[in-house]
């Protein structure tokens, strides 16, 4: 996480959104971000007390905080959130995509069309949604949009095309903002999530989809021998949407202990 006091200059004015900002990383994120000297507005889907914690934890640090509940679904309620924030809280400087669905290990065989449209559209149309939304506001302050993906992309793991697949698709997105939106000064990235022990580790590992067997698998695959945490992944998108990446654009970077090499 960002050491207390280091700031960066661009969030003098305006908020950080950060959509999933309840969850593992995405209240890490929130953390972060607010260490940094940013202000910070998240959404939620259900999980109303862990994001009040979050925004505590935001003025805790000293900057202001927000929650609201929106269906990333609804593309019309994604725009009013995002209108919503941008006046409360004098524009938006930072747009984070941090949410998504459960995702269910599986073959691709033995995966029914149904759970993987669903899956697919909740993540690809989400980040979308929410995207998009944001855009307007980020031109006006030449902002900065990263996104969680997964190594996947890079060096497919067994029975995780549902990580895959719509974290392909959504890192096509933000190369294409990167590509058309640099002439406003917009940047975007995205930050490829190893295998951590937080988030959504804990209910693969209650419901079954992750065992001891599989686990220690993957800490002999990865070349750290070791699962990440959360704030490993946030200390990577607060240094890519901070003033000393001001030269990144289009890029993912893999944090995920070596795995995708």
């Amino acid at each position: 996480m960002s050491e207390p006091g280091r700031t960066t200059a661009r969030f003098a004015s305006g908020a950080a959104i950060v959509a999933g900002g309840s969850g593992g990383i995405g209240a890490e994120i929130c953390r972060a971000l607010a260490h940094g000297g940013a202000d910070v507005v998240l959404a939620y889907n259900k999980s109303r007390d862990r994001a009040e914690a979050v925004v505590a934890a935001v003025e805790e640090a000293g900057r202001r905080g927000a929650a609201m509940q929106v269906d990333l679904m609804d593309d019309k309620a994604v725009s009013r959130f995002v209108a919503d924030a941008a006046a409360r809280f004098g524009g938006i400087h930072t747009a984070i995509y941090a949410a998504g669905p459960y995702i269910n290990m599986r073959h691709i065989s033995r995966l029914e069309p149904g759970l993987f449209r669903d899956t697919l559209g909740t993540d690809v149309f989400g980040c979308y949604h929410f995207v998009h939304a944001a855009l307007p506001h980020l031109r006006q302050t030449r902002g900065v949009v990263a996104a969680l993906a997964t190594p996947a992309i890079r060096r497919y793991a067994v029975k995780d095309v549902l990580s895959a697949a719509p974290k392909a698709a959504i890192e096509a997105v933000i190369k294409g903002i990167a590509a058309e939106e640099g002439r406003f000064g917009i940047r975007a990235n995205c930050v490829g999530v190893g295998l951590i022990e937080d988030g959504m580790y804990h209910a693969l590992l209650a419901n079954g989809d992750f065992d001891e067997r599989f686990l220690q698998v993957t800490r002999d695959t990865v070349a750290l021998r070791r699962l990440g945490s959360a704030r490993e992944i946030a200390d990577a998108v607060d240094f890519l949407v901070s003033d000393r990446a001001t030269y990144i654009t289009g890029q993912t970077l893999m944090v995920d202990g070596g795995f995708a090499v």
